[in-house]
């Protein structure tokens, strides 16, 4: 399997170099030349097995023999990642919306994948327990071994912690983490300003979480950083879904959805299901859309867009148009108008014709905006449904979740439970459903509190312990006694001033 790039034609990688580099050297993100198939026997198969051993099989399928990897080395790795890790044994268990459900048309044959009882509690821990260890043996293969590794990460929220906690005293490695200092919740940030570890670094960037990506893509696109880095015997690489380390782990989650599916009988083999992302960044999608192409059945790819409705306007319209209000919302996961991990999918609609895919990138840095021809947009249109949430139409959605069918959401995931919603509404799709849910509704308890009708403590760390006794639900342990944490890290800068902290 060789790995080539979304903006240069010429590349040609290992899949060991893809993960070590992170980003291509043109600015292009990586991905596999070919799609490698999954038969329907082979899904059977998994269905019978553990996530790790899901997760084991589909990954050897891009992590093969001619980047270097074992399958004794993958089998480490994956169990090492997913066993003792997550509060859940199933890792990603897959629950039945509740009974009320039944009662509304709209609203039944509904399931939701639960991504977030890892360490951090949100989906991000299914990608960020495995890459370190990844990262790790693509780097020595790619480097010699006599490398340090400077992880560079932006983070609207939930991506840094994961990386934190994952990178956390990992021999080789020293991690920055870059957040929009006014752009996380409270909860966000504490878990990040107070991470353990010696070779970590948090630091707030004054601006929106577009002015942290930006700034981390123009340090690994700066040559001159580059070769001063590698002077002093270190490589850049990213935590970010811009590499392929961490976007090939989320393809794993949703066969493992169908094979759950599968094995509980709720489906037959074969069957098409549809898949709700909430998505900002657009990789947690596009990896459905990975798995979708090896061949798992799946009839629609729902694409639900909080008030920052841009992916929402891109598959209705063909047009991408960031220049456009930014909006603050209750899922800041999703406070992003620069969606990195979309480029991928331009590339393969656009058949691989990398110099159309970079020309767009271009027209975007330039003027904004770019527009894709009408028939890939037809083509694009039958394969992806898009809906946006306000935040009142989000705050209904948390309450009618719990009150009508017994299901405690967070801000993300009500997104995807109005979009479902409204979906079907509109095009009568009966196929069985399954939202994603990417986070803990803990970790926005105060917006949960709200939508419920109940007081929110102006303390987020209080509202931890008043959302666990109105709703009767338990507080993940993670987010216990966070507040008394102490904080480490108190940086801010400008985006220009980024690229000065990769001297550290």
């Amino acid at each position: 399997m060789r790995y080539t790039s979304t903006r240069d034609a010429r590349v040609d990688v290992t899949s060991s170099q893809a993960i070590a580099k992170g980003i291509s050297p043109e600015g292009g993100l990586f991905l596999p030349k070919t799609i490698p198939a999954l038969s329907l026997w082979e899904i059977k198969a998994l269905a019978e097995m553990d996530y790790a051993g899901r997760a084991e099989h589909i990954l050897s399928k891009f992590l093969t023999a001619e980047g270097g990897w074992t399958r004794d080395e993958l089998q480490e790795h994956v169990r090492g990642a997913y066993t003792g890790t997550f509060a859940d044994p199933a890792v990603t268990p897959l629950v039945d919306f509740g009974p009320g459900a039944a009662q509304n048309a709209h609203m039944n044959d509904v399931h939701i994948l639960e991504l977030f009882h890892g360490p951090t509690c949100a989906f991000k821990d299914l990608a960020l327990q495995l890459l370190p260890r990844l990262l790790g043996s693509a780097a020595a293969r790619s480097t010699g071994g006599d490398k340090e590794i400077l992880i560079l990460t932006a983070t609207s929220g939930d991506t840094g912690k994961a990386a934190l906690e994952g990178f956390k005293d990992v021999p080789g490695t020293k991690i920055i983490v870059f957040y929009p200092s006014d752009g996380v919740s409270a909860v966000q940030k504490r878990q990040m300003v107070s991470q353990e570890g010696s070779n970590v670094r948090v630091v707030g960037v004054i601006g929106n979480f577009d002015d942290a990506q930006n700034g981390v893509k123009d340090i690994f696109a700066n040559p001159s950083i580059a070769a001063v880095l590698n002077a002093r015997g270190r490589v850049l690489s990213s935590a970010n879904s811009i590499n392929w380390g961490r976007l090939a782990p989320q393809i794993v989650y949703y066969v493992s959805a169908y094979c759950d599916l599968l094995r509980g009988e709720k489906i037959t083999a074969g069957e098409c299901v549809n898949f709700v992302v909430p998505t900002g960044n657009f990789g947690n999608i596009l990896a459905a859309f990975y798995a979708k192409r090896m061949g798992l059945p799946v009839k629609k790819l729902i694409c639900a867009s909080n008030k920052n409705r841009i992916l929402t306007d891109f598959f209705e319209t063909g047009v991408y148009d960031r220049s456009r209000p930014f909006y603050t919302t209750s899922s800041p996961s999703m406070d992003i108008l620069i969606s990195s991990n979309l480029e991928r999918l331009l590339y393969l609609a656009a058949r691989r014709d990398a110099e159309q895919c970079a020309g767009w990138m271009r027209q975007l840095a330039a003027g904004g905006r770019y527009a894709i021809p009408p028939e890939m947009l037809r083509t694009l249109q039958t394969e992806f449904a898009a809906g946006s949430c306000d935040e009142q139409q989000c705050a209904a959605a948390i309450a009618k979740a719990w009150t009508k069918w017994g299901y405690l959401s967070d801000p993300h995931t009500a997104v995807g439970l109005h979009v479902l919603e409204e979906y079907r509404a509109r095009t009568e799709d009966p196929t069985r459903s399954v939202v994603v849910a990417t986070a803990s509704p803990f970790k926005f308890a105060g917006s949960v509190l709200e939508a419920l009708g109940e007081p929110a403590p102006p303390d987020e760390f209080a509202a931890l312990d008043a959302l666990q006794a109105a709703a009767g639900v338990p507080c993940p342990i993670p987010l216990r006694g966070l507040r008394d944490k102490p904080v480490r890290f108190k940086e801010t800068c400008a985006p220009a001033r980024m690229a000065e902290y990769t001297r550290w």
